[in-house]
């Protein structure tokens, strides 16, 4: 088997060790991938203040809405050679891998032009504060040209991922953050190229890391089981299909979650530039926490794709359970850390001390939010593992758009509790997801479902 040292078969051995020790280099990989932004937001709220925060987190929002559409179809990718592996089906991998590497690249590229055309409209339409709207649009512009790296190296990690390999996106991760500090410092610190400085280190990094991803595997092609070949690098129309008929609920569901955080930007954007500044650092500080937290789940989705695609649905309900032991212990330790540390952690980021005074508001509401995306890391892996992408972006619209959005507004507006209603509504919209995809889970009605690698 070519494929056997770049990948793992998680079909048998002991399902809560392999979740564990599967999951770290994720949870690493995930927070690493975090430090891109978090590291422009300390450099930047350093030398160029709350407004230049304001535009690096609402221009990081509209970044982040494209780069989660890739991702949906590359998390399609991944379910596809997940089952595949599981069923061992070998060949077909070759020509899933080199539809998605194509797919993508068109797709970034497609996205790019969008943003790059349409930047005026997109930062009017999020009530960009006047004091950081040019900053804002120069982040936009920089880093929308550098999609296709963000997407490319988002899309190697996802096939490693579904091939059961969590140590090469952690390293290719790795090399980019650490550029990408050392650039922060000279671009935006010593040269004083402000905002602008930070969108071109976080580009130079995610480049040379995609650049050095492709190296590696091309080197190690025998073992990733891809050749890389011409030949190879030609779309296959049914994987296309099956790429687009699994990717594209995937990627709304990503993209109604982001753009769901835009609408909710735009809100607290009326309310001033402290407001959107404290919003964008508290954002930033829960993101790398769920995004720790988020390991798991992405540990597990291969683990559930391989059991049920090698016809071993019990083994796969087995992971969602221990995925829910480990993420319940993680929850609780966040919010101990947030509780009594959440606000030496927004002083990290801003020395404004109306931000400072803020921060309460922020950490009082999203702590609602935790208990939601404990019971996700589980159910949601499921959803996505055997490939029921139409029931996630149903679930992602009711999450995202009706109550992110919704609550928001109730919370904020109407029932006029300003910045903490702002808050309150954004964290409680997980629990859309979280109860239905438990409910899904326990009901076993998925047992019905047809599997996916019986088409691949």
């Amino acid at each position: 088997m070519g494929t056997k040292s770049l990948s793992r078969d998680f079909t048998k051995g002991n399902i809560a060790l392999q979740l564990l020790f599967f999951s770290l280099p994720f949870m690493a990989s995930n927070a690493l991938q975090v430090l891109y932004s978090t590291i422009d937001m300390l450099i930047v709220g350093e030398y160029v203040g709350t407004p230049g925060l304001s535009a690096v987190s609402q221009s990081s929002q509209v970044l982040n809405f494209a780069t989660m559409v890739c991702l949906g179809f590359s998390n399609a990718g991944q379910v596809l050679l997940a089952q595949a592996m599981g069923a061992g089906k070998r060949k077909e991998m070759n020509d899933v891998i080199g539809t998605l590497f194509v797919f993508i690249s068109v797709l970034a590229a497609f996205m790019t032009a969008v943003i790059i055309a349409g930047q005026t409209l997109i930062l009017k339409a999020i009530n960009i504060p006047d004091e950081s709207y040019e900053m804002a649009r120069e982040y936009l512009v920089i880093c929308g040209a550098g999609l296709i790296f963000t997407a490319g190296y988002n899309m190697v990690a996802a096939v490693l991922r579904g091939m059961g390999d969590a140590k090469r996106p952690f390293l290719f991760i790795g090399i980019a953050s650490v550029i990408n500090l050392v650039l922060d410092i000279l671009f935006t610190g010593y040269w004083g190229w402000g905002v602008a400085g930070a969108a071109w280190a976080t580009i130079i990094g995610q480049a040379v890391s995609f650049i050095f991803s492709l190296f590696y595997l091309f080197r190690k092609r025998a073992e990733f089981g891809f050749d890389f070949s011409r030949e190879s690098f030609i779309p296959k129309r049914k994987y296309i299909g099956m790429i687009t008929n699994l990717g594209t609920p995937m990627a709304i569901q990503s993209g109604c979650i982001n753009l769901s955080m835009l609408v909710v930007n735009a809100m607290i954007n009326e309310v001033g530039v402290v407001a959107s500044a404290t919003f964008g650092v508290g954002v930033r500080i829960d993101d790398i926490v769920n995004k720790i937290s988020q390991g798991i789940q992405y540990a597990a989705v291969p683990m559930i794709s391989q059991n049920i695609g090698a016809g071993k649905a019990d083994r796969a309900k087995r992971v969602v359970h221990f995925a829910w032991i480990i993420s319940l212990i993680m929850t609780v330790f966040f919010v101990v850390l947030y509780v009594i540390f959440g606000e030496q952690m927004f002083k990290l980021f801003s020395d404004d001390p109306l931000v400072h005074g803020m921060s309460g508001e922020f950490i009082s509401a999203i702590l609602w939010m935790f208990p939601a995306f404990a019971v996700m890391r589980g159910s949601g892996a499921f959803i996505q593992g055997i490939g029921n992408a139409r029931l996630g972006m149903v679930l992602a619209i009711l999450d995202g758009v009706v109550l992110r959005v919704g609550l928001s507004w109730l919370f904020g507006i109407y029932l006029n509790f300003g910045f903490f209603g702002f808050v309150l509504g954004y964290g409680l919209a997980p629990y859309g997801y979280a109860i239905p995809s438990m409910i899904y889970f326990i009901s076993e009605k998925w047992r019905r479902r047809r599997v996916l690698a019986e088409d691949i």
